[in-house]
């Protein structure tokens, strides 16, 4: 059984949508990248490496960023959301947060859940072994077989439900 924390799955999802919110409109019809000189760059930079080591927790063969290195990622990206929703930068003037602002805001608080949730070591857990199929009677028209696996007639054959069935060729008395 292979068991995955929840945190790094959700910070990486945040990563994801962080990473996306870039390219949404941020101030009057401006996306973050037309709307930043460095934010823009630094918050895609914070996104990566978020997700690189939520990515490294995740499965410890792909890691290519440590995950000690989350929380000051996360918590930097955070920080740098809100003060560019409080304070717009200079080329939009006094213009109000569009849509950008808010996914990206959301993104990081969804982040933070997920660093949380990883340093507390929230994990669940899935089998991934094989099993059997189930046999459905209404879908599967052979007998059940026998202990030792011939099959046995279904009730109202000929034969009673404990005795086997004839072999091709054979007779039975």
């Amino acid at each position: 059984m292979r068991r995955f924390e929840i945190g790094p799955l959700i910070v990486a999802v945040g990563s994801l949508v962080l990473l996306v919110s870039l390219f949404m409109d941020w101030y009057a019809g401006e996306t973050a990248w037309g709307a930043f000189e460095v934010a823009d760059v630094l918050l895609a930079a914070l996104a990566v490496a978020a997700l690189l080591a939520s990515l490294g927790m995740i499965a410890e063969e792909i890691g290519v960023l440590d995950g000690r290195w989350l929380p000051a990622a996360v918590v930097a990206a955070a920080l740098l959301v809100i003060a560019e929703i409080l304070s717009p930068p200079p080329v939009v003037g006094r213009a109000d947060p569009q849509e950008g602002a808010w996914v990206a805001f959301a993104a990081v608080l969804v982040m933070l859940v997920g660093t949380v949730l990883s340093l507390g070591r929230v994990s669940f857990s899935f089998a991934i072994e094989g099993r059997e199929p189930r046999r459905v009677a209404a879908v599967d028209h052979r007998p059940p077989p026998t202990e030792t696996g011939a099959p046995v007639a279904r009730r109202g054959d000929e034969t009673s439900a404990t005795e086997a069935l004839p072999e091709q060729g054979g007779k039975t008395s």
